[in-house]
């Protein structure tokens, strides 16, 4: 005895899609196949934003901060919507940051 089931409505697509050709996502980072060797294509929230989900980010990270008066050497903890807060509570404004990376390890 087999179960008729009720029909199910699906709209025809008559068009070509071009949805995510140029954007996949990796568990670790989010990068575009088009320019795949330049960091500069995320903006300075996305970078903080992989900083704060980052494995390296336990209750800190060391990071090198560029603005417009150069580069410093920080160790953040936290942040809020547009400050980022460091080790000996200085306030950074994320707009004032031109670029935000990890320092690199040396081990």
């Amino acid at each position: 005895m087999e179960k008729k089931l009720p029909k199910v409505f699906a709209n025809k697509i008559d068009k070509n899609l071009n949805n995510n050709e140029t954007v996949y996502y990796n568990k670790n980072e989010l990068r575009s196949e088009q320019n795949d060797n330049s960091n500069s294509i995320f903006t300075v929230k996305q970078k903080i934003n992989q900083i704060f989900s980052s494995a390296r980010y336990v209750y800190k990270a060391d990071v090198i901060i560029t603005t417009k008066n150069g580069k410093m050497n920080k160790r953040i903890i936290g942040r809020n919507r547009n400050e980022l807060i460091t080790m000996d509570n200085e306030v950074i404004n994320v707009n004032d940051i031109l670029d935000i990376e990890f320092q690199k390890n040396n081990d």
